[in-house]
Parts: C-alpha cells; sequence; structure tokens
C-alpha cells in the first residue's frame, strides 16, 4: 500500500477507503468560494460494484492499492474447493467456495483479481464471471398448457445445479444464455 496525496491522483488506479477496496472511475477538483478546494471522487467498489461519491480535501493523503487480475478456466470442485489454471503460465491455484459465484461450470474461462500486498503475495479477492454464459436446462418445473395468465415463467435448474426462471416454452435438455450479473434468463440458444 502506497501513501499519495490525492491531488496526484489518476482514472483507473485502486484506492483502500474505510477498509474496502475502490477503483477511482472519475474524479473533479473543486473550489467553491472562500472555501477551500477538494476534489471529488467516483469510486466503485470492486466487490459489489456500488459506486460512491467522495469530497476530499485537496491536501489529503490517501492510501492506494496493486490490484492484478488474470484470465483463468475452471477445472474441477472437490469438496468446497475449486480448482481454477491461469490460462497464460498454466499455474494451478484453489479457491473457497466464498468466492464462487452462481453459474460457474467446468471449463468457463474467468478473470480473477488479486489483492498484491507489501510481501508481494496475490490475495484473491473475487471472480468475474463472462456478462452472459450458455447452460443446459437440467430440470423444469411442469407447466399447464395454456396457463399465460397465473405464470409466464417456470422454475428451470441448470446443469450449475442453479435455479432460475424461464419462459414456458423452455424444455429440460435445451441450451439457454444467462446474464450473470442479473442473474435472468436471456434466449434459447439454437
Amino acid at each position: 500500500m502506497i501513501t499519495c496525496k490525492i491531488s496526484s491522483i489518476k482514472k483507473g488506479i485502486y484506492i483502500k477507503h474505510h477498509n474496502e477496496i475502490y477503483k477511482i472511475i472519475n474524479f473533479f477538483h473543486s473550489k467553491i468560494a472562500k472555501n477551500s478546494a477538494y476534489i471529488k471522487l467516483k469510486l466503485q467498489n470492486i466487490i459489489n460494484k456500488n459506486i460512491i461519491i467522495k469530497n476530499f480535501p485537496s491536501g489529503h493523503r490517501i492510501n492506494t492499492v496493486t490490484i492484478q487480475s488474470n484470465k483463468y478456466q475452471f477445472l474441477y470442485k472437490k469438496f468446497d474447493e475449486f480448482y481454477f489454471m491461469n490460462i497464460n503460465d498454466f499455474n494451478q491455484i484453489i479457491l473457497d467456495k466464498k468466492f464462487i459465484k452462481k453459474f460457474l461450470k467446468e471449463g468457463e474461462i474467468v478473470t480473477i483479481y488479486f489483492f498484491i500486498n507489501k510481501f508481494n503475495i496475490q490475495i484473491p479477492l473475487y471472480i468475474d464471471l463472462p456478462i452472459t454464459v450458455n447452460l443446459h436446462v437440467k430440470h423444469v418445473e411442469n407447466s399447464v398448457k395454456g396457463d399465460t395468465v397465473n405464470k409466464v415463467t417456470k422454475k428451470a435448474i441448470l446443469e450449475t445445479n442453479d435455479i432460475i426462471q424461464v419462459p414456458l416454452f423452455i424444455e429440460k435438455g435445451q441450451k439457454i444464455k444467462i446474464n450473470t450479473i442479473k442473474e435472468v434468463y436471456i434466449e434459447k440458444i439454437k
């Protein structure tokens, strides 16, 4: 962690604020009448993606942190451990269940973000799935033909054992596209 003056910040750097890591999306220098100058930062939490706006006096010091990301392929799961392989150097890492998101299937390429501490050790922060994934439907809830008044969707269990709402025409064995951010059905894959 490096401490620097707020006036020397740039877009895209990562800072630690209230024990959470944020990416600077944008910043503005401001001065109102007789008051001292301040810098308004637009920050995005790198874990939950929430955006906040914070004002700092121009002489304030902030802690910058080093974040590194690499592409990994999900290999397999063994109990509560998930095995990933770096697609560039083929090194493997094991992550705990707490890092795993819905819709992760074997063979999927993901981005894993790491915090680099002062001893140059990579500490995993979170996994980013692709925005959309294609998954097979393993099981669907029975629906009554013509019952579009009461329900227009039904529950489906996907190959990853995740449950999602799908349109009534989706059947077992079909492949569908899922938005991993909103966790919703997008379309049927032919």
